[in-house]
């Protein structure tokens, strides 16, 4: 039997702030399962929304509800298109190769003979969550990852909105040491915990479902030596006064999912908090930022 093609429905928007809103009513609207709405920041500021339903939605209606959270302007630009059927997991694969990344390397379960012996190997399949070592976010932490641990050993590691758990994974495989790794998203939390027993590191990372420091297990499991967040620029400078709370004297924090041109204000964010950058990398206009809890 020939599956049903994906019905989808997109439209871009000015900035973040907007973006998060109407994300957030469309989220409420529709039940778990009934659509897959996600947002993503373009290189030049604006925001594409995409919403993917199995069966074709009333047109009328999303646009009513876009219309409602983003203005009747957005909403007349709201498209509809159905996605071939196909698996597009499969698909996506046959053109992701290893990444390396130090002494790292990510990868699909077709390329595991691949991996030389000598490398960290961090097996993750494409899924729902965030992160399969080949956005340049994920790399630049994995490289500063390596840096760190070239000159550090820290005992309490936190992976700060983990996604597929690639940052925590590694950080596990390396140190062979508890890391706890937290995300706002259910299917995330869920991923990571089962890339992290795929990896055979479920033994050292423990994954939470957790808003921003709000759990009580941050402060039972700190305070971190050593903090990864591959997140989004404005959650980071809203996360640095918290985050700082948790540090160790000496703490290293490693921050990405940040465009180049929104560095400076992140890094200014937690100088403030006492924090120092140490390294800066560039990958495909993307930030990844190293910085030190001053003693």
């Amino acid at each position: 039997m020939q599956p049903s093609p994906t019905h989808r429905a997109s439209f871009s928007i000015g900035n973040e702030a907007a973006a998060r809103r109407v994300v957030d009513v469309l989220t409420e609207v529709f039940f778990e399962g009934d659509a897959a709405v996600a947002a993503f920041e373009r290189p030049d500021g604006q925001w594409d929304v995409t919403l993917h339903f199995a069966e074709s939605p009333n047109h009328e209606l999303l646009r009513e509800l876009v219309a409602t959270s983003a203005g009747n302007d957005i909403a007349a630009t709201l498209a509809f298109d159905t996605v071939e059927a196909k698996d597009w997991v499969k698909a996506s694969l046959e053109d992701l190769v290893p990444v390396p990344a130090g002494r790292f390397v990510v990868h699909g379960s077709h390329d595991r003979d691949r991996v030389a012996p000598n490398k960290l190997a961090i097996e993750i399949e494409a899924a729902l969550a965030f992160g399969t070592g080949h956005h340049g976010t994920t790399r630049g932490c994995l490289l500063l990852l390596d840096h760190v641990l070239k000159r550090a050993q820290p005992k309490r590691v936190l992976d700060l909105g983990t996604g597929t758990g690639v940052l925590g994974i590694a950080a596990a495989k390396a140190l062979h040491r508890a890391v706890l790794a937290s995300d706002i998203d259910p299917p995330s939390v869920r991923v990571a915990a089962e890339n992290a027993a795929l990896n055979e590191t479920g033994q050292y990372v423990r994954v939470i479902r957790a808003t921003g420091f709000a759990a009580p297990d941050f402060a039972k499991s700190g305070p971190f030596d050593l903090v990864l967040a591959n997140i989004l620029a404005n959650p980071l400078r809203q996360l640095a006064g918290p985050m700082a709370r948790h540090l160790a004297p000496g703490a290293r924090v490693i921050l990405s999912g940040l465009l180049t041109h929104q560095a400076p204000a992140v890094i200014a964010a937690y100088r403030a908090r006492g924090l120092v950058p140490l390294r800066h990398l560039r990958i495909e206009g993307w930030s990844s930022l190293l910085l030190r809890k001053m003693d």
